[in-house]
């Protein structure tokens, strides 16, 4: 049984601890801190966690096996590598930090401490994309000639103090949400020639919509995004993936998923889910599916070390440098 200490008790904060209750034969949530201490007293209830008002104070809780952070992005890094100095194991919610200054002190810090850490970028966990991955690893339809990722939100107004909307403390839609398919995009494809980026900014200069092209020899990636869609239409992540021999096409608002092979019909596909769950905290989505699969693995990375590190600190670091990169080119 591992003892998680978990330092925010915002939406993903919330997120998690539902996880962590379908993972209760494994994780014990000891702690649970925020700086607004009713909102941490009402994510620990029911759970024994112990509550604090100050990460640091989380830091010193005795018997921890990881922490989990979930504060606003521009609190990442501090914490992340407090929390390895400090001797513990981490998970870290995705962007793994604001800056490209910050994401090298904490891989640095990560090899001189030798401690386990993921950071969560989730889709690299969900079971569409997880499909996805490894029908393009296995040649089954051929090498990949284009694909094109989209996420398309309705606009997020859910964080404290509004930080998701201040690029100086969030990096704005691009680091937040586009950084998904970004990540995504590169671990399927592998690290792209060149960057090709545009979008449109809001009255402050926040890019609220961007489309951001990745060239590869003989294939394209695009990747587009926005969170600046009404209340009423919440989240959609779709992708459609040109591949030799077929054509991929998944769309979480349509429930469309399904393979078009080049040389006639349509192939319905079917996941075996390893677990499926709702969560009614707000935010854009409610499927735990995906958070449950990355925290579930990261559970089985503590008591194996030797499994392969799926969603590893440099990559998250180079997701933020070509997130960042992107946005620059807007």
């Amino acid at each position: 049984m591992f003892k998680v200490g978990l330092i925010g008790a915002g939406f993903m904060g919330g997120m998690h601890v539902n996880c962590y209750k379908a993972l209760s034969d494994k994780v014990e949530i000891a702690a649970i801190a925020d700086v607004r201490e009713d909102a941490a007293k009402a994510l620990a209830e029911g759970t024994g966690a112990v509550v604090y008002t100050s990460a640091d104070e989380l830091l010193r809780h005795p018997d921890l096996d990881f922490v989990d952070i979930c504060l606003p992005t521009y609190l990442h890094a501090e914490f992340t590598i407090k929390a390895m100095e400090s001797g513990l194991n981490v998970f870290v919610e995705k962007p793994l930090c604001r800056t490209s200054e910050e994401a090298a002190k904490i891989v640095e810090t990560q090899k001189k401490t030798g401690k386990i850490a993921q950071v969560g970028q989730v889709i690299r966990f969900w079971d569409e994309y997880v499909w996805l991955k490894e029908v393009t690893e296995s040649g089954k339809y051929g090498k990949i000639k284009t694909a094109t990722f989209k996420r398309f939100s309705s606009y997020p107004d859910w964080a404290a103090e509004n930080w998701l909307h201040c690029f100086e403390k969030s990096g704005g839609m691009a680091l937040d949400l586009h950084v998904h398919d970004i990540d995504f995009a590169r671990y399927l494809m592998g690290e792209p020639k060149e960057v090709r980026a545009s979008g449109l900014n809001d009255a402050s200069g926040l890019s609220e919509y961007i489309t951001t092209t990745y060239l590869y020899d003989g294939a394209i990636a695009t990747c587009e995004g926005t969170w600046n869609y009404p209340k009423e239409f919440g989240l959609t992540m779709a992708y459609v993936v040109e591949f030799e021999k077929a054509t991929a096409v998944f769309n979480s608002g349509t429930g469309k998923f399904c393979v078009y092979p080049k040389d006639g019909g349509v192939e319905n596909v079917v996941l075996d889910k390893s677990f499926e769950g709702d969560s009614d905290i707000g935010g854009n989505i409610s499927s735990l599916g995906g958070y449950y699969n990355e925290l579930e693995y990261f559970t089985r990375r503590l008591a194996d070390p030797t499994l392969s590190d799926i969603a590893s600190l440099s990559e998250g670091a180079r997701s933020v440098e070509l997130a960042l990169e992107g946005y620059l080119k807007v």
